[in-house]
């Protein structure tokens, strides 16, 4: 005969469990409201939040500035392992400008022209550890189909900027503010063009944005041919809120893409404080950053050419802001 059993009760070999009794009535209780998204640590808003707060804690140790003596670094976007820098003209121009490299690495047997011998010079003078590797090591140390020309030199991941600090230290200078702002450029190859165009004509820096860009790696730096060792790269939390700052402190902003209001020949507003931005060749600028321009400037091409490369159209841009505040001086 079986026993009738409390209802509910589940049973096994060894009888009905019991119960809690209510002991973990608290664990049956809510949590109370979510959290918002800038009070979780692991939350993008969170992480943001705590980076604009070292940011502020930085500030208040200098009294409240920024401090002095140049635009400082704000962060890097890699924690771990050396760029390898290659090519001779690049390694002689950060060994030149005082990038802070570790290793200078030589291939045996190397033909030693004057770049060569003033690159040991540097790093020798500098303390930078020089080593002699055989050129196939040499080819596995670099980026593959980079030409090395049996060359190459370790540098710590880049030093960004923040990009109000290079505003305040182009205004403190007494400069008229020049910067370029890339929006969705992801080829680096492109970001050293536009890094070696920028400081060709006199623009203070580049601004990237720290989401679904390139970074200054070692094809940047050789394609700028050295111009990232003399020209500050910042980098922005929220390109838009940089865009929106940018503009409270007076900037005029303007964004390259076809079918805009303004041509470039003859820009009335080059001798303007100016915040270029500059889109992917492919997508061009993305609807929010078009929207925060105060105007669009397109540059006349053929017809039969549907766009240009994004270092290119830089370039030209650049020569005719240069020409013009050439004029107006």
């Amino acid at each position: 005969m079986v026993k009738p059993g409390r209802p509910g009760a589940a049973k096994g070999k060894k009888g009905p469990l019991k119960g809690t009794g209510g002991k973990n009535r608290r664990s049956l209780e809510g949590k109370g409201p979510t959290p918002k998204a800038e009070d979780r640590s692991w939350h993008v808003a969170g992480k943001r939040k705590a980076a604009n707060d070292r940011l502020e804690a930085a500030r208040e140790r200098h009294g409240g500035k920024r401090p002095t003596g140049g635009p400082k670094s704000s962060t890097k976007r890699k924690d771990s392992d050396n760029e390898i820098l290659n090519g001779r003209n690049s390694v002689l121009e950060a060994l030149r400008t005082g990038v802070p490299a570790t290793t200078l690495y030589i291939a045996a047997r190397v033909e030693v022209d004057d770049r060569v011998k003033e690159s040991i010079a540097l790093a020798t003078k500098k303390g930078i550890a020089i080593l002699e590797i055989m050129r196939p090591e040499m080819d596995r140390l670099c980026s593959e189909g980079s030409v090395h020309q049996g060359i190459a030199l370790a540098v710590p991941p880049y030093d960004y900027r923040h990009p109000i600090d290079l505003l305040d230290y182009a205004l403190g200078r007494g400069e008229t503010p020049l910067f370029v702002a890339l929006d969705g450029i992801t080829d680096p190859r492109n970001l050293g063009a536009i890094i070696r165009s920028t400081a060709a004509f006199g623009g203070q820096g580049i601004i990237i944005p720290q989401r679904r860009s390139v970074g200054v790696n070692a094809a940047a730096w050789k394609t700028s041919a050295g111009a990232a060792a003399r020209l500050p790269v910042a980098m922005a939390a929220n390109l838009n809120q940089t865009i929106k700052a940018f503009k409270e402190r007076g900037v005029f902003v303007i964004g390259l893409d076809g079918g805009g209001s303004m041509s470039l020949p003859n820009l009335d507003i080059a001798d303007r404080p100016l915040l270029i931005l500059v889109g992917n060749e492919g997508k061009g600028l993305s609807r929010l950053v078009a929207e925060n321009c105060d105007a669009i400037v397109s540059i006349p091409i053929g017809a039969a050419t549907e766009s240009l490369n994004a270092g290119i159209a830089t370039s030209i841009a650049m020569y005719e802001i240069a020409m013009l505040r050439g004029k107006h001086r």
